[in-house]
Parts: structure tokens; C-alpha cells; sequence
């Protein structure tokens, strides 16, 4: 049997692939994603598929008790050797103190799968916490960031065989977002339409197959205020404007105030004329990816970052009706990349 551990999906993942599995595993958080993905592979491979009908229960936490969860899990298997037991929407079951009972000594034939989602436990369970750890996995399923998503993206299709450039993986990330789900779903599609002799994602598939215009989008806009483009910069938010479904001030205020707020970090690098320890400075994965910063301290002033991140912080007020009543979207937009570039 596996030893419980630090629970890394990764390291999950590689202990269930190799047969390991522990009495107890509790996926809590907000990604539904991983915690899926976690108990439908042990769903799916814990038995034989004729070992199912007798040693699998899938039970949802809104129509049984803690008592009966436990009872079941109590259970010995049928000519197999462990049964499963996963429990749905975890989270609304109310009294866990016989599960927390359960947890101090659990059944070694038994997985009990407790899928928590829309949130972590209640921090102030460390009794119940502390037996889920003792008994198995304790994992903290967490909403990605969103510059964690072209990572994601890369090692996702990496996986499947399939590269992908950079402009491609931030156009999939700006378009998609964090929803790991409907993303992972969208890179399949894309994967599926590859032809077998080129297996590259291209900004060109990605407006074939996700709708994303290759020209008119975050990415191209982030590219032309880096570069302070004023033309290419303002043919885009005309676009967005005449456009709202292609992009809108909710989905490139986040992208172009990361890139602000990591540029006045930049400039507190201690060898800024670097790219390199630029780089290592921001914890990017490559000096390539502090190309833009290095270009960006040329064209802003450390002053003007400073005041481009408070604007910024007033234009998303303002998008959410803080002291502004009747300013569209694509006015507050306009105002933004002109106060930007000007």
C-alpha cells in the first residue's frame, strides 16, 4: 500500500497508474478538474469491470449522512480485493463526526473517494483534517491562475504529442480562462482536427477551431501597448468595440495589469539591462519571456507604470459601476489605452 503524502496531482496520479492505492482520499477546492479527473481514473481502474457491481457505491453528499458513508465504507469487498466507495459533493454533508471516527481507523480493503468541491474544508475542522491526513491523501484542488494557464496549455498538449508557439497558447488562454474543464475540452477538439503529418497548434487553427481572431485579440493588444503602437493598439479596441463577443475591457483588463504589475517588479531587478536575470527576477521560465519587459522598461517610465497600474485600478471600478452610472464598456476602454500610450 501506498504511504500517505505531501498530494501533488502529478504525484496522485503516478501512485494510482502503478496500482497504489491508500484507504482514504479527500479532494477538496474550487478546480472541479482535478478532483474529476482523480476519481474517475479510480472509478475506472480500482476494480475489474466485473468486480463493479458488488464492490463500488457512488453515494452524493446531499442524500446520505456521515454515519452512512462510513457504514458503507466499513463494508468488506465481494470476491475482490477492495471496494470503492466515492462520495459526490462532499461538502453538504453536515455532521462529520462519524467519518472523522471512521478516518482514525479505516478499512486497508476499502477506497474511500470524498470528492469536496466549490471550496476547501472548513479550516477550522484540524481534528477531522488531521485524520484525513493520517488515514490517506488530503489534496487542495486549486482554480489556476491566469498566468499559470499557458504552462498548462504547453504540458497538456505536450502530453498528447502536439506543440504549440506562444501566441497560440496566450490566444487559448485570453479566449478560454481558467475553467480547466471547458479548456481541456477545447484542446482536445483542437487535437482532434491536427492531421497526422503536423501535429502543430498555430494561430491559425486556434481561429479556425476556437473562433479566436488571429489579428484582433488580447495577445495582439498586449503586443501593440508593449510596443506602444498607437495605431495597431486602437484598430483593436475598435474592434472589440464593434465586436463584444471577441473581447471586452472583463478579459483584457486582467491580462494587460499583469503585464503592468510585473514590469514595475522588473524594475526593481537588480540587473535590469539583463535579460536574463530579468527573468530569473520574475520567475519566468525562460529569458525569452522577459523580452516584452525588457522592451517595456524602454517605452514607460517607472513613474508611468505606477500611474498606468492606478488607472488600471480605476477603469475596473468603474467597469463595475463604482462612481460611474453611465459610461459604456468600450468608452472606459478607449480611456484606458489612451491614457496608456499617451
Amino acid at each position: 500500500m501506498a504511504e500517505a503524502k505531501n498530494a501533488t496531482f502529478d504525484g496522485i496520479m503516478q501512485d494510482l497508474q502503478a496500482g497504489n492505492y491508500l484507504p482514504v482520499y479527500y479532494l477538496a477546492g474550487e478546480e472541479s478538474y482535478y478532483i474529476d479527473k482523480i476519481s474517475d481514473f479510480i472509478a475506472e481502474h480500482a476494480l475489474q469491470p466485473e468486480e463493479r457491481d458488488f464492490n463500488q457505491t457512488i453515494m452524493f453528499g446531499s442524500d446520505v449522512t456521515a454515519s452512512q458513508v462510513a457504514d458503507a465504507a466499513r463494508r468488506y469487498p465481494m470476491m475482490a480485493e477492495r471496494q470503492v466507495v466515492i462520495v459526490k459533493e462532499a461538502q453538504n454533508i453536515k455532521q462529520t463526526d462519524a467519518l472523522e471516527k471512521y478516518f482514525q481507523n479505516p478499512m486497508k480493503s476499502t477506497v474511500l473517494v470524498m470528492c469536496h468541491k466549490n471550496g476547501p474544508i472548513d479550516g477550522r475542522k484540524q481534528k477531522y483534517v488531521k485524520a484525513i491526513r493520517e488515514a490517506g491523501v488530503l489534496f487542495e484542488s486549486k482554480k489556476l491562475k491566469d498566468y499559470q494557464l499557458p504552462a498548462f496549455i504547453e504540458t497538456y498538449l505536450k502530453k498528447q504529442g502536439v506543440s504549440i508557439d506562444p501566441k497560440s497558447t496566450q490566444l487559448i488562454a485570453d479566449s478560454i480562462g481558467a475553467d480547466l474543464s471547458r479548456l481541456t475540452s477545447e484542446l482536445e477538439k483542437i487535437k482532434i482536427s491536427l492531421p497526422d503529418n503536423d501535429r502543430r497548434v498555430t494561430p491559425q487553427v486556434v481561429e479556425d477551431q476556437i473562433g479566436v481572431s488571429k489579428d484582433f485579440n488580447g495577445f495582439e493588444l498586449r503586443d501593440a501597448i508593449v510596443n506602444r503602437n498607437v495605431f495597431k493598439a486602437n484598430q483593436i479596441v475598435k474592434y472589440f468595440d464593434e465586436n463584444p463577443k471577441a473581447g471586452s475591457i472583463y478579459s483584457f483588463l486582467p491580462l494587460l495589469f499583469n503585464y503592468f504589475q510585473n514590469l514595475m517588479i522588473a524594475y526593481y531587478s537588480p540587473k535590469k539591462q539583463s535579460q536574463e536575470a530579468v527573468a530569473e527576477w520574475l520567475e519566468l521560465r525562460s529569458a525569452w519571456g522577459a523580452k516584452d519587459y525588457m522592451t517595456g522598461m524602454r517605452n514607460y517610465s517607472g513613474m508611468k507604470v505606477m500611474q498606468i497600474i492606478g488607472k488600471m485600478r480605476e477603469i475596473d471600478a468603474k467597469s463595475k459601476g463604482l462612481d460611474n452610472p453611465n459610461t459604456p464598456q468600450g468608452e472606459l476602454m478607449k480611456e484606458l489605452i489612451f491614457y496608456i500610450l499617451h
